[in-house]
């Protein structure tokens, strides 16, 4: 499948793909970032036509290119840097070779 922004792909390492969601809609996935990525990155994109894509969505699609355990992480950058190409579409972003450190879970809650 081509990519729909750059027009290249592999599907391995890099790609585009229609995936179908745990909500029963179709959602735009395009990723980057395999073991060797120049930029440091792992990174997945999903996106519907008309909504934000919701948790469960993210999740699922979290639970297809990484691992349970693996820390991903979607960022609110400063204002100043913000991006919005598409107004719904969120991303996932994994670091290569170095690990997300998390805050202590008991600030978050109780498991």
């Amino acid at each position: 499948m081509p990519h729909p922004i750059s027009g290249w792909c592999d599907g391995q390492t890099y790609g585009a793909a229609r995936i179908p969601g745990p909500c029963g809609r179709d959602l735009l996935v395009i990723f980057s970032g395999g073991p060797e990525d120049e930029f440091g990155w792992h990174h997945v994109s999903v996106s519907l036509p008309n909504r934000c894509p919701n948790w469960p969505e993210m999740c699922a699609i979290k639970g297809l290119f990484w691992a349970d355990e693996d820390v991903v992480v979607q960022f609110h950058p400063p204002k100043s840097q913000y991006v919005n190409n598409h107004p719904f579409c969120l991303h996932l972003w994994a670091p290569v070779g170095r690990a997300i450190e998390l805050p202590p879970v008991n600030l978050v809650g109780t498991l």
